[in-house]
């Protein structure tokens, strides 16, 4: 009798650490779906200009004009993180800026409200009528730019564009096919917010769609990484 009890307390005691562990992974992990231009993963956005919700082949995304579309969130979804995986599924159009902002994940001094040099970004370049992936961090003085411009990718489809920090090493991705990698030694950020079409400072419009963005506080291995949507 003793030894069941005893069972029956440990099986309890490993369901409820189970439960705390995928909490705490569903915790550390935050995806937006770009279906509606009023709140972004459950944060309330600002909204610039007219960015306008569309029907794609992957179900409903929010595409940005290039000249003054932009929403704005007041969090940083990556602040805290020692390591750190951001994803994000869009499609950019032919006929943009030559350099576009699409993704700024900022710091703001807690003391002030005012945004310093820490920050991460997403950017493309278009070169010889194709796309190049821009990666950009910078925490605490240090930093990485990861710009591949031989490898040149065609406009029309949806792309999945990931950066990976494992604590040692930035790499960003197109698909599953590495771009680029540079050793740094990036201290976690701090808290900020966060503006989708334009760099933080309206600097640099994305002419585009956006579907979805994860934010993962941990390196995920690229088999890990989001999966693009099945058609619909």
């Amino acid at each position: 009798m003793r030894q069941r009890a005893w069972l029956r307390v440990v099986l309890a005691g490993c369901v409820l650490l189970g439960s705390a562990c995928a909490r705490a992974q569903v915790q550390a992990q935050e995806v937006w779906h770009f279906d509606r231009t009023d709140s972004l993963g459950g944060h309330v956005t600002k909204v610039l200009g007219d960015p306008q919700v569309i029907e794609t082949e992957y179900g409903k995304a929010i595409h940005f004009n290039g000249k003054d579309d932009a929403l704005f969130v007041n969090v940083h979804p990556l602040a805290g993180a020692k390591t750190w995986t951001w994803e994000m599924i869009f499609r950019p159009d032919a006929d943009g800026a030559e350099a576009q902002r699409i993704f700024d994940l900022q710091v703001q001094d807690p003391a002030t409200g005012k945004d310093i040099a820490d920050r991460m970004l997403f950017e493309i370049r278009i070169v010889k009528g194709e796309w190049c992936l821009d990666s950009f961090a910078t925490s605490a003085g240090q930093h990485a730019t990861l710009l591949n411009c031989e490898d040149l990718h065609p406009f029309g489809p949806f792309y999945r564009v990931t950066a990976v920090y494992d604590g040692t090493t930035l790499r960003n991705y197109v698909g599953d096919a590495m771009q680029g990698e540079a050793k740094v030694e990036l201290a976690p950020q701090g808290a900020g917010h966060s503006s989708v079409g334009v760099r933080i400072n309206l600097r640099d419009y994305f002419k585009g769609t956006i579907l979805e963005a994860r934010f993962t506080k941990s390196a995920l291995a690229v088999g890990n990484c989001l999966k693009m949507p099945a058609t619909r």
